[in-house]
């Protein structure tokens, strides 16, 4: 199948590259346009009880919302002097009315929350329109909000998303600026030559491309979350850049073998191609675990990270095998080996080159570990635990302002009303009643007192107060003084959810509690059917490209390990706050508790892809030998350099991509950084080849059923009409000298 599609693409290699070409025009432009489409919230579950109580609320008491807050402040004046409230009233009267629902201030309320302590300061809250869109209006206000001789900032729901949305933006094109640079220097040395450096930066800029494109189309159908392009552009560039370099590497492998650039391609296609489509396939299965979570947050990411991994692998093995084929032994062109060569002193290393010492550095490295498996194996195991641990100590929580950097506007609006003006009942905790007769009949007043009792004596609960009366529909406002988020939060909320409603009325609970609180019950029954799709669906993935039950299994449970000292590293980083200076982060004492879910799919990804290389070529050592030792220690040596270099590559993307001002994506960042390092060192390096030692033949064996099975529908090289594996033996403990 593979080497039949390789000799496709060589005969083709014109049409093939020229309606790449097109592609990438029609990408560049509509493509691009997802910008435009997305959206800044999505990390509550819209079909959730607090989620309907917001909707309720809104339909029957109106928009409650402020989506600016504009903070005013003098340093001679106070908000009693004529000149204050003149300026104020000034700047609010020239706004476009027609953008604005509400408008509140200080003086048209009375309210004294609206004044700073120092009564130097106040804010007005402006509810914008219906079916206005909200970044249009503030740029629409924001410039006829300045108050002769005040100072004034702005903040609130809309600008926070606005600066959010706009810091992506920016934070992306910083990414790629500083990495793109690195990455050309970088594959210009690894591979010697610009013209095969150049091939999986063209294979990079054409996945993120197609996956904006695949998000365009997206955004059609569903909501889309900003954030998703920042997963978009990591994991488009990194794995098109994974991909190009092994596929690259093995068709400079096979220039010196085969007798035609035809012959070249198809076998690269058959080894190199296979292998990439197995991993590509792995990992879009991890991401599509995400598509089952109702968070758009969650689901943007598992659309837009499969996007960018499938067209990846697209371009790998349709449009790249059509550069080789045009290109053929000028593939070395413009080489640099000379200048390195002076630099150093002696030869670069030539990925995929063929040499006729296969007992190089990765050679015995393998022999050491296998040497002493069981030794390496505890240790490394003991070290991976120890990382893991301070994830026992993970507490949830939610989304807030901190989110974006120190000192930017809206943040610091936000940090200015908590420490500068007074501090009202806080009541994170909402139920929305509705009754069988209007709230302002006597039955109706009578039964809604009756409830707000009922609430009030509630253990935890410090108050319950109508805030809002419409019709037969009632706001009660829960007062609770503790944290807002934590476990007594939570438990109060299903307690206040207990509370009995007057016959024939109804009660929807809501507010930041209820929200966090349908959250983690959204996530954790949800989280074990993600699991089982994704380790089931890469068990048999696995097993089809390897014929083995053994491998896929033991490949489940490293990754598991990885997985674990990502998640410790996170607790301790972004929950406990080290590193917070380094990395230029304020700690909030939790995790989002969307995080791990995503780090979860996209590790395991990433995990799978290295194993995917490794194995693939430690398998088609053992097809030819069927000697696992030297299978192991020869697979290591011919794809060390090539694993190591491909996490090398993949840390500087990530790297760029980790200095986001944006808290949650750069944890995302550090996660995944932490991840790779892991993974292409102590796991592929020492505890797959230290079990591969330990379990010897058994690592091979599947049942007789399976083994049929795998023989007639394993992903297997040359259309598999390559050299059969030997019989395996049965599941044994091979001795270990």
């Amino acid at each position: 199948m593979f080497e039949t599609l390789g000799r496709v693409m060589y005969r083709r290699r014109r049409a093939v590259v020229v309606l790449a070409l097109l592609f990438l025009v029609v990408a560049g432009v509509w493509g691009t346009g997802v910008f435009g489409k997305l959206t800044g919230a999505g990390f509550e579950d819209p079909g959730s009880e607090s989620s309907q109580a917001a909707d309720v609320a809104e339909q029957e008491l109106g928009r409650d919302a402020a989506d600016v807050v504009v903070l005013y402040r003098s340093d001679a004046l106070t908000v009693d002097d004529p000149a204050f409230r003149t300026a104020v009233e000034d700047s609010l009267a020239d706004l476009p009315q027609d953008l604005l629902a509400r408008t509140t201030t200080y003086w048209g309320t009375g309210a004294d929350a609206l004044v700073s302590d120092d009564r130097q300061g106040t804010y007005a809250v402006l509810q914008l329109a219906d079916g206005t869109e909200d970044d249009e209006a503030v740029a629409a206000i924001e410039d006829d909000l300045a108050a002769d001789g005040l100072t004034t900032s702005l903040g609130g729901d809309a600008v926070v998303n606005r600066d959010i949305t706009e810091r992506v933006g920016a934070d992306i094109a910083r990414a790629e600026t500083i990495s793109l640079p690195v990455l050309a220097v970088l594959l210009v040395v690894i591979f010697g030559s610009l013209a095969a450096a150049a091939l999986p930066l063209a294979i990079g800029g054409t996945a993120i491309l197609g996956a904006f494109t695949a998000l365009h189309v997206v955004s059609g159908f569903t909501d889309v979350s900003v954030f998703a392009v920042n997963v978009v552009t990591i994991l488009g560039l990194g794995l098109a850049i994974d991909y190009g370099l092994f596929v690259v590497s093995r068709f400079r492998e096979e220039m010196a073998r085969q007798p035609t650039v035809e012959d070249a391609v198809a076998r690269t296609m058959a080894t190199a191609g296979r292998t990439v489509a197995v991993s590509g396939a792995t990992v879009a299965i991890s991401l599509a675990g995400l598509i089952i979570f109702p968070q758009v947050f969650l689901r943007s990411m598992g659309f837009g990270g499969m996007s960018a991994v499938l067209v990846a692998m697209l371009a790998a093995l349709t449009l790249l095998p059509a550069l080789l084929g045009m290109l053929g032994p000028r593939v070395e062109a413009l080489s640099v080996r000379p200048f390195l060569r002076r630099l150093t002193r002696r030869p670069p290393p030539v990925p995929g080159a063929v040499v006729a010492d296969e007992r190089g550095t990765w050679y015995r490295v393998a022999r050491s570990v296998m040497r002493r498996p069981l030794v390496y194996a505890v240790a490394v195991v003991t070290l991976l635990l120890v990382l893991a641990l301070p994830f026992l100590r993970v507490q949830f929580g939610a989304i807030d302002v901190r989110v974006l950097a120190a000192g930017t506007e809206s943040r610091v609006v936000s940090e200015t009303l908590d420490a500068d003006f007074p501090a009202g009942p806080d009541t994170p905790i909402t139920a929305i009643v509705s009754l069988p007769d209007p709230v302002d009949s006597p039955a109706g007043e009578a039964a809604l007192q009756e409830y707000v009792a009922a609430v009030a004596a509630v253990p935890g609960v410090d108050g319950a107060t109508v805030t809002g009366a419409e019709g037969d529909t009632a706001r009660v406002a829960v007062a609770y003084g503790g944290d807002p988020v934590d476990a007594d939060a939570r438990a109060l909320v299903e307690a206040v959810r207990d509370v009995p409603v007057p016959d024939g009325g109804t009660a929807l609970i809501g507010g930041q509690s209820a929200v966090m609180t349908d959250l983690l019950d959204s996530l954790a029954s949800l989280l074990p059917w993600m699991a089982l799709l994704v380790v089931s669906t890469t068990l048999v993935l696995l097993f089809l490209a390897f014929g083995s039950v053994v491998l896929p299994v033991k490949a489940v449970l490293m990754n598991v390990l990885s997985l674990g000292a990502s998640f410790g590293a996170l607790v301790w980083i972004f929950q406990e706050g080290h590193l917070s200076g380094f990395l230029d982060f304020t700690p909030t004492g939790f995790v989002e508790a969307t995080q791990p879910i995503l780090v979860l799919a996209i590790v395991f990804g990433l995990s799978m892809d290295y194993e995917v290389f490794l194995m693939s070529r430690i398998r088609e050592q053992y097809d030819l030998t069927g000697d696992n030792t030297a299978a192991v220690a020869t697979g290591l040596q011919r794809t060390g350099g090539i694993i190591t270099s491909a996490a090398l590559l993949l840390v500087v993307v990530i790297a760029a991509f980790s200095l986001s001002g944006i808290t949650f994506i750069k944890m995302i960042g550090v996660a995944m950084l932490i991840a790779i390092l892991v993974d292409a060192t102590v796991v592929r390096l020492l505890l797959v080849p230290a079990t591969m030692r330990l379990l010897g033949a058994a690592n091979w064996w599947a049942p007789r059923p399976l083994r049929r099975v795998y023989a007639r529908y394993g992903i297997r090289e040359g259309n598999g009409a390559g050299p059969p594996a030997p019989e395996p033996a049965p599941p044994a403990l091979a001795p270990v000298p």
